[in-house]
């Protein structure tokens, strides 16, 4: 019996596997369960003395004014609480959210 499958394994020179293809739906589900990934230019800032919060934002290409905006506070408390190495929970994770990601994403 050949069940039907939605994914494609593409075999390299050598003829052993060397990429899987998979439909982009799935790809999306299985991305939103590795949430807590940090890319490497976020953590490359931070290693350059960025804070998490900065680098995120840099990252994401917003401003200050605009996540301060999302936050409902001025762009001089966003400023302070960016610059912040040492962040409330509750505003890393109101934070997080004006950023769109996970408050464990903050928390590296």
């Amino acid at each position: 019996m050949n069940a039907r499958t939605s994914i494609q394994i593409i075999n390299g020179p050598d003829g052993e596997p060397a990429f899987v293809v998979i439909p982009y739906g799935e790809y999306m589900a299985r991305r939103n369960v590795d949430s807590d990934l940090i890319p490497h230019n976020v953590v490359d800032r931070t290693v350059d003395g960025a804070t998490p919060v900065r680098a995120w934002r840099e990252h994401l290409g917003l401003t200050q004014a605009v996540v301060a905006e999302r936050l409902g506070v001025s762009q001089s408390a966003y400023a302070q609480q960016e610059g912040s190495d040492r962040l409330r929970k509750a505003s890393r994770e109101k934070i997080a959210a004006a950023l769109g990601i996970s408050p464990e994403q903050l928390n590296f």
